[in-house]
């Protein structure tokens, strides 16, 4: 997954670049025409300068690669990198001026084909500080990805190392997991022994586990990975051997460390990135357009019953990660105080409370619940990348303390506010069966598979089938 983040930012910074070096001209244009300096030159319209932009994405092309502007940047700096930029960028004005002496055209005024040029490197340069900034908050935030290394010899050494020199990964480390019987050789912090790695996924909030152990091991590997894989954590295997399992695997490489990829959850770095981008558009659109819709229901529950009218709770997000759910509150203020009176009511399996005409629902509650209006505060967790629009419901801590160990598998991707089990009938459907229907999510997740779910979320609230 880390070569094809890395490959999904490649493309996505050669898009840029191109629509960059075409939008660049259009705002020189604009700034040229309002500097209304003496002696500039007279400017014919904007559509009569199109064959410059053209040539110059074409000749970035050939640039780019030359001098290795989309290498990936290996220990490079950020000077480094926007002195290739500006380098690859010189070139083509030579060129594009080379040009336009043989041709014998001077439509282009140099003023403008100056500020055309500042303003294509401003943007070049300003793509990759603002991908730069971005990946070390992302390696330093709550949604990093956090990584642990099983040995600690000379391969977790150089493993840690490679991947320190790449802020862009956007991985955290949590620490070893010294092999049992062996003696730890590398300074570090240490998460407990290897046998104790089912404790150590269910304590620690873990994204990636990377097997750097010796080969005579293999016995302890494949029960790792088979504990990794029963709770959707991805592995990586510093050794050619087999695979385990019925999860995906890939062969890659850690900067010439060979590994296999092995995992359970969806890995196409691009669609996950466009699952993204629809999840920060839809959010903010709901919570911008329904604005005015969401301040009446806060009037609502504020003049319904006494109490605040969002509820937080602490629900357990992606791999383990907390988080503080927001909803409208439907119910008492006192209703957590009062869930133990009613526990034997529970009219659901497992470690779940459900309750059909739960005491404890305000009348506005139950309107609220019925036309699923108390979920929409969470579009908000959402566009901070605590939750999905789609994907399996958030749990509560103290459900997740009760999971068998192959029920954790459900929490290695985002939560969402919509899911498979949302739209089968909620109450309807058995806790055994809830959590076959989030798996079967994970399993065979796609894009096209968000969007049908997003559709028959629609006649799924307007009938209130299922709700509580």
């Amino acid at each position: 997954m880390l070569k094809a983040a890395a490959l999904a930012r490649g493309a996505g910074l050669r898009v840029f670049d191109l629509a960059a070096l075409v939008m660049a001209f259009p705002v020189a244009y604009w700034t040229y025409e309002r500097l209304a300096l003496p002696g500039l030159a007279w400017l014919a319209p904007l559509d009569a300068y199109w064959p410059a932009p053209v040539v110059a994405v074409v000749l970035w092309g050939a640039s780019s690669w030359m001098y290795g502007v989309y290498e990936t940047p290996v220990g490079r700096t950020a000077w480094a990198e926007a002195a290739r930029v500006a380098r690859a960028l010189g070139a083509v004005a030579l060129v594009l001026a080379a040009l336009a002496f043989l041709t014998k055209q001077s439509a282009v005024p140099r003023t403008l084909a100056g500020l055309y040029l500042a303003f294509a490197l401003a943007l070049l340069v300003g793509a990759r500080a603002a991908l730069r900034s971005a990946a070390r908050a992302r390696g330093r935030g709550p949604n990093a990805r956090r990584y642990a290394i099983v040995g600690t010899g000379g391969m977790a050494r150089e493993i840690v190392e490679t991947i320190s020199v790449h802020p862009d990964w956007g991985l955290s480390f949590a620490g070893f997991i010294p092999l049992d019987g062996l003696p730890e050789r590398t300074r570090g912090p240490s998460l407990g022994p290897l046998s104790r790695l089912g404790k150590i996924l269910e304590e620690e909030v873990l994204d990636v586990v990377i097997f750097a152990a010796p080969r005579d091991h293999l016995g302890e590997i494949e029960r790792g990975v088979r504990l990794c894989e029963e709770q959707g954590i991805e592995v990586r295997i510093s050794l050619d051997i087999l695979r385990f399992g019925p999860g995906s695997m890939t062969v890659a490489d850690l900067d010439g460390v060979p590994m296999l990829a092995f995992t359970r959850t969806p890995t196409d770095a691009l669609a996950l990135a466009v699952k993204r981008a629809f999840d920060v558009a839809v959010s903010a659109s709901v919570l911008l357009v329904l604005a005015p819709v969401l301040l009446a229901v806060a009037a609502a529950v504020k003049l319904d019953s006494p109490g605040p009218v969002f509820f937080r709770q602490v629900r357990v997000g992606r791999n383990g990660r907390p988080f503080r759910m927001v909803k409208f509150r439907s119910m008492r203020a006192d209703a957590e105080r009062r869930l133990e009176a009613l526990r034997d009511r529970n009219e659901m399996t497992g470690p779940v409370f459900k309750m059909a005409n739960d005491p404890r629902v305000t009348r506005v509650g139950r309107f609220l619940r019925r036309t699923s209006l108390d979920e929409f505060p969470q579009f908000w967790n959402v566009l901070r990348g605590e939750m999905s629009v789609v994907g399996p419901r958030p749990p509560i801590p103290e459900e997740v303390r009760k999971y068998k160990r192959w029920q954790r598998r459900r929490l290695s991707v985002r939560p969402g506010i919509t899911c498979t089990w949302q739209i089968s009938g909620r109450n309807d459907v058995d806790f055994d069966r809830w959590m076959e229907l989030d798996l079967d999510y994970i399993d065979n997740w796609s894009l096209w598979g968000d969007v049908a779910i997003c559709f028959r979320t629609i006649p799924a609230v307007l009938t209130t089938r299922g709700a509580s």
